[in-house]
């Protein structure tokens, strides 16, 4: 049974929320002031509580929190059910507006009070106190936080940003990667009444000026002196913006205005506690505290407006959904590295550590290029998150790996994987393992998964991309099940989730508690338009009503312009996107991606595919070949990956680089895929699916380039634009 109001005061107030673990030593982040870093370093190993917590680490000597102060913010833990129903009454299930509300989606199956950020966190505080929540890296040393100190830096940096001018429902940006500042400031700006805006560290300045005026940013934090010359550079075209904020590195020189991360939290403390508590008593679940802008491959990009009540909601019920255990059970290890500006990593390294108190341990900010598998060994996370394109770059290093191993090493692990894979695929639903199975696993794939940092990973998550087959089956044959949610911006994250007890190969996972699914304008084969209601739904695109009004149903249901199917036990299968659907010249409507996918197994040469066909007499596509990555940079090299040159070898071809390939039409490589192409084609189910043109590109398929959007999203609109020279050369009439 919880605590009830008048106890969990008292547990404040006497001192008895939570206490250290034997032998740590509670550190802040080196780069606070020698004054706060001492304060730190002189905390007793078996803290006395929240009250002794609040003076010791935060406030500066001559500031107390008062117990006026701390009762204030426990009882809005403890709101009345009545106020609550009152606060969160509106009729509009959407809002435009910063400072709207918005009716919540209640439903009878999954009935939790709505909750505010900072209601949640009082009651994780009071349970995993003690525990740690933050873990940086720095110096070759980790240094942890818990979550009473983390609790209490939020409070400091709400209180730096009211100090900075922070206005209500305006914004704090961040632009940086992942860190213990970026997670303290995030919630703090929420805290203090204002509205998380992440930015991708890969925006152009020009990308960056929209967003912040957009959002109306009142202050922007930054990581590096190259995210500050962004900001610098567009400053003068920001009329809300007011300070900068840098963490991780110094600024180079001094400039009005730009505060170290240190400066930001010491000028925190001339801003009264109570000052704070009224804030925070006055907010509601249903008003906006996150924008997470869309990647914008169809124009200038959405600000996708969620409500408190859209993070707290599925920051329990999604993770719940994904097996995600509270630390009373089992504390989460979890590295933070993807973009915390998109919504999976922000919901699922964020929210979600607050709401079950998992450890969440940041990666370096080289971690996509080269650093990631050092940091996954050292943590051994419990639960890891990946995108397609993170799982697909593991199963090459490991092809290359195992490539260059010897005759015997080589043997084993490809019976090793054979074996598992086998069973894993004709008895998917099954726990028993035969004797071989456990045999390959002891001798070999134990070890690899050891290798990756995945000894103790229970659970392996994929979204925002579509996976390839070839990289399921893949980490089917390593034992490590990969598990699919599919959701969006737009639907705060997961709504629908797989897990171990609710898994089918290439499925999406089943809808969340309390939520709701449809297709609507079935096809004959079943496919239908994705559309989903509850309380993941968000609230509606800042300043955009137009495209709101096109997203959201007069009932509220959200069009998510993706095609699936749902088979008969509620499992969800994605097969396209409206948006990206083919209508050629005769009518005929193809899905790309099933056609694409084809291709790729059937030539393990093949990076990247995109089918062409749109208003066409016929379909063609344009490939790309796999290409090692630069490890500075992370774009395609000209040097062809060991599985390519494996293919190059087995069809009689001597090429190693791209540019060979390409540039003199090796005609060993283009028949192999000439004859890679007749295959696909005979699969296909009448003359409008099959490919009746191709060409080869010279470079992958990047970032860089401009194909990929940050979460290596295909930009199709993007490709046709930069290659319509040889797009056009397809379809181009004969002279008579």
């Amino acid at each position: 049974m919880p605590d009830s109001e008048e106890n969990l005061k008292k547990k404040a107030l006497d001192g008895s929320l939570g206490q250290n673990p034997e032998g740590f030593e509670p550190r802040f982040l080196n780069r606070l002031p020698p004054r706060q870093a001492r304060k730190f370093s002189l905390i007793p190993l078996h803290l006395k509580g929240l009250r002794q917590d609040i003076q010791r680490s935060i406030l500066p000597d001559h500031q107390h929190l008062s117990k006026e102060s701390l009762n204030n913010a426990l009882e809005n833990l403890y709101l009345q059910r009545a106020e609550e129903k009152e606060e969160v009454s509106t009729e509009s299930l959407w809002t435009t507006s910063a400072d709207g509300l918005v009716k919540i989606r209640m439903d009878h199956t999954c009935s939790q009070t709505p909750k505010t950020v900072h209601q949640v966190f009082l009651e994780s505080l009071e349970k995993y106190g003690n525990l740690n929540a933050l873990s940086s890296k720095r110096d070759g040393k980790w240094e942890r936080i818990t979550y009473s100190q983390y609790y209490l830096l939020s409070r400091k940096a709400a209180k730096g940003f009211l100090k900075l001018g922070l206005e209500r429902v305006h914004s704090v940006a961040i632009l940086g990667f992942n860190s213990a500042e970026w997670f303290i400031s995030a919630v703090g700006a929420v805290f203090a009444g204002g509205i998380l805006t992440g930015i991708y560290t890969t925006s152009s300045p020009e990308a960056c000026q929209y967003i912040a005026h957009d959002c109306k940013a009142n202050v922007i934090l930054v990581d590096s002196q190259k995210q500050l010359e962004k900001i610098l550079k567009i400053w003068k075209n920001l009329p809300y913006l007011k300070a900068v904020v840098m963490y991780r590195e110094t600024p180079a020189e001094r400039i009005p205005n730009v505060y170290t991360m240190e400066d930001f939290l010491e000028i925190g403390n001339e801003v009264p506690d109570v000052t704070l508590d009224v804030i925070l008593n006055s907010q509601k679940p249903n008003q906006c505290c996150v924008l997470v802008y869309t990647s914008g491959t169809t124009g200038n990009p959405k600000g996708v407006m969620l409500s408190q009540d859209n993070i707290t909601w599925t920051a329990k019920f999604g993770s719940r959904a994904g097996d995600i255990q509270p630390a009373e059970i089992q504390q989460e290890v979890v590295v933070s590295y993807l973009p915390l500006s998109h919504v999976a990593a922000q919901m699922y390294d964020l929210w979600t550590g607050i709401q079950w108190g998992a450890n969440i341990c940041f990666a370096e900010p080289d971690a996509l290029k080269t650093s990631l598998v050092t940091t996954l060994r050292e943590v051994e996370p419990t639960a890891h998150m990946g995108v397609p394109r993170v799982w697909e770059k593991m199963m090459e290093g490991i092809k290359e790996a195992s490539a260059q191993a010897g005759f015997f090493k080589r043997k084993m692990f490809l019976w090793a994987m054979a074996v598992t894979m086998e069973r894993n695929l004709s008895c998917p639903s099954s726990d028993l393992k035969p004797f071989t199975m456990r045999l390959a696993d002891y001798l070999v794939l134990a070890k690899i998964r050891k290798a990756l940092g995945f000894a103790n990973c229970q659970k392996n998550f994929y979204g925002a991309a579509p996976m390839t087959t070839e990289t399921l089956h893949f980490f089917l044959g390593l034992n490590i099940r990969l598990y699919a949610g599919y959701g969006l911006s737009e639907s705060s994250g997961p709504h629908f989730m797989s897990n171990s007890y609710n898994y089918r190969l290439y499925s999406s996972g089943k809808v969340l508690p309390g939520c709701k699914a449809k297709l609507v304008n079935i096809d004959a084969e079943g496919n239908g338009e994705i559309c989903l209601w509850g309380r993941t739904v968000f609230m509606g695109y800042l300043n955009m009503e137009e495209k709101t009004r096109e997203t959201i149903d007069e009932d509220g249901w959200l069009h998510t312009g993706d095609l699936g199917k749902l088979d008969n036990d509620g499992f969800l299968y994605i097969t396209g996107r409206l948006k990206e659907l083919i209508i050629t010249a005769g009518g005929e409507n193809v899905p790309p991606l099933p056609i694409e996918e084809a291709v790729k197994i059937e030539l393990p040469i093949i990076s990247n595919a995109m089918l062409i066909g749109d208003q066409r007499k016929f379909l063609s596509m344009l490939l790309t070949l796999k290409c090692t990555l630069d490890p500075e940079t992370s774009d395609p090299t000209d040097y062809l990956t060991d599985q390519a040159l494996e293919f190059c070898q087995k069809v009689g071809s001597k090429a190693t680089k791209a540019s060979e390939i390409v540039g003199r039409r090796d005609e060993a490589i283009y028949q192999a895929i000439e004859e890679g192409i007749r295959r696909v084609n005979e699969k296909a189910a009448a003359q409008p699916y099959r490919i009746q043109k191709w060409a080869l590109l010279e470079r992958d398929f990047s970032i860089s380039g401009g194909e990929f959007g940050p979460t290596m999203k295909l930009k199709r609109l993007a490709v046709l634009e930069k290659y319509k020279e040889e797009i056009e050369s397809f379809y181009k009439e004969p002279n008579n």
